[in-house]
C-alpha cells in the first residue's frame, strides 16, 4: 500500500528504501509544533502556503490556554492563519487527529503530513499519513511537497474474533508488546485479517493511531464499506482505494489468532511493557482518563457509559473525560452519554489533548497512579515524572474508576 500511494504522488514507481519527493494532499500543525513551523517558514522566506484548502492548524494541546506563555503562541498561530487565509481549528473544536479526518479532506490514497507523531491515525482511512518535524512542516507549507525514504512494510494478519470485553485498544497494545517499541521502526504497518475487518471505523483509528508506538512510520488498512460510510458523513469527495498486490513483498509478516485475547494493560513507563489485565488487577488508582486521540470517540464514550451507568466512580478516584471533538461531544450529549458520565461522578473537560500531554486539565500528584486510554505512558507524560501511568481500553478504565483499582472490565460486561 505504501509503495502505491507514494508512487501516485511522486510520478514514478516507488520501491522500498528509495528516496522520493512526493506531493502532499494535506498539511497539519498543532499548537505544540506550529509556532516553530511558523518561525521556520519565515526563516525560509516563505510568502504563502501552497494551497489554502489543504492546510490547517489546530489549537488542541493546551486549549484553552493554561498560561500567558501559551497564550502568546496561540496568538502567533491565529495571526499567521489570518494573514495566510487558511483553516484554524481553535479551542474547543477538538483533537487534530479527530478533526482532520472529520474535515473530509483525507481519505483512501491520500498523502498527509502533520507535525505530530500520531498523524499516523489517518492510515485507518487507507491513507499514508505521518508525523514530521516543524522545519519539515514549514517546507511542506511552502512547497506542497515532502521527501520520504520509502518504508518497508510489516504485515500484521489478525485472524479470529475479539472476545466480549476485549477491544481494539487491547489488540494494538498486545501487538506492540509482541513486536516491541522499536520492532517496526520506519516501516509501514499493514493491518489486515478478519479481526480488522470486523472492527468499526472508530476502532480502526485506535489501532492506526498507535502504529508509531512500535516505531512505524505509518499504520495502514484497506478501505471498505465501513470506511466509506464513515467518510460520507463528512464529504462527498470520491477517493481511490489502495490495495496491496497479491504478490507484494513484505519485510516482515506476523499472524495472530485474537479469539482468546484478554484485556491488556501497558505498565509504566513504556508502551510495550504490556501484560494481561489479570497481572496488574488490584493496583490502586487515583485518576482515570477517558479520551485523547486514541480513545475519545463516540464509541469509546459509549462503551464507558455502558459500564458506569447507574454506578458511581470510586470516591478516591478522579475520572476525567475529554471528548475528541466538539461534534463527538454534541453527539454524546444527544445520546445521553454525557449525562450518564457526569451522574457517575466524571468531570468533562474541553475537547483536546491537555490531560494526555500534561499541560493542564488533570496533572497527577507525586506518587499517584493513573489509568488512561491515551497512547503513551512515558515518565512525566501527564505532567509529573513522579506519577505512574497505565494504558488500557475505555472499558478497563471505566471499570477501574468504579472500583478504585485496576479491574478486568469483563466483570461489568
Amino acid at each position: 500500500m505504501i509503495e502505491k500511494i507514494l508512487s501516485s504522488h511522486c510520478g514514478h514507481t516507488a520501491r522500498a528504501n528509495e528516496i522520493v519527493v512526493a506531493r502532499v494532499d494535506y498539511v497539519m500543525g498543532q499548537d505544540g509544533t506550529a509556532p516553530l513551523a511558523i518561525n521556520a517558514f519565515k526563516d525560509m522566506d516563505g510568502k504563502e502556503v501552497f494551497d489554502r484548502e489543504k492546510v490547517a492548524f489546530v489549537i488542541d494541546h493546551s486549549a484553552p490556554s493554561p498560561n500567558e506563555g501559551v497564550s502568546a503562541l496561540h496568538k502567533l498561530m491565529r495571526e499567521f492563519v489570518k494573514e495566510k487565509a487558511f483553516r484554524l481549528y481553535d479551542i474547543g473544536e477538538g483533537v487534530c487527529h479527530q478533526l482532520i479526518p472529520e474535515s473530509g479532506e483525507v481519505g483512501p490514497g491520500s498523502l498527509v503530513i502533520g507535525a505530530d507523531s500520531h498523524t499516523c491515525t489517518y492510515g485507518a482511512l487507507n491513507a499514508f499519513s505521518t508525523g514530521v518535524g516543524s522545519t519539515d512542516l514549514a517546507g511542506g507549507l511552502i512547497s506542497g511537497q515532502m521527501w520520504f525514504k520509502v518504508p518497508e512494510t510489516f504485515k500484521f494478519v489478525c485472524n479470529g474474533t475479539l472476545p466480549t470485553g476485549v477491544f481494539s485498544k487491547d489488540l494494538i497494545l498486545y501487538l506492540i508488546g509482541d513486536v516491541t517499541a522499536d520492532g517496526a521502526t520506519y516501516m509501514a504497518a499493514e493491518y489486515v485479517g478478519e479481526a480488522i475487518a470486523a472492527l468499526s471505523q472508530e476502532a480502526r483509528f485506535t489501532i492506526a493511531n498507535m502504529a508509531i508506538e512500535m516505531g512505524a512510520k505509518a499504520g495502514l488498512m484497506e478501505a471498505d464499506d465501513k470506511t466509506y460510510n464513515w467518510l460520507n458523513r463528512f464529504t462527498k469527495r470520491e477517493f481511490a482505494p489502495v490495495v496491496a498486490d497479491q504478490d507484494a513483498v513484505y519485510a516482515k509478516v506476523r499472524e495472530y489468532d485474537v479469539s482468546k485475547l484478554e484485556p491488556q494493560v501497558a505498565k509504566p513507563h513504556k508502551v510495550d511493557n504490556v501484560a494481561p489485565v489479570g497481572e496488574v488487577a488490584g493496583k490502586p488508582i487515583q485518576q482515570a482518563l477517558l479520551g485523547t486521540c486514541t480513545n475519545g470517540r463516540l464509541e469509546d464514550l459509549r462503551i464507558a457509559a455502558g459500564i458506569l451507568a447507574n454506578r458511581k466512580v470510586h470516591p478516591e478516584v478522579r475520572m476525567i473525560v475529554a471528548p475528541a471533538s466538539r461534534r463527538i461531544f454534541l453527539d454524546a450529549m444527544a445520546e445521553g452519554i454525557i449525562q450518564t458520565l457526569v451522574e457517575s461522578g466524571a468531570a468533562i473537560v474541553t475537547p483536546g489533548c491537555g490531560p494526555c500531554v500534561g499541560t493542564h486539565n488533570g496533572v497527577p500528584s507525586d506518587g499517584e497512579t493513573v489509568i488512561s486510554t491515551a497512547n503513551r505512558n512515558f515518565k512525566g507524560r501527564m505532567g509529573n515524572s513522579n506519577a505512574e501511568i497505565f494504558l488500557a481500553s475505555p472499558a478497563t478504565v471505566a471499570a477501574s474508576a468504579l472500583t478504585g483499582k485496576i479491574t478486568d472490565p469483563r466483570e461489568f460486561i
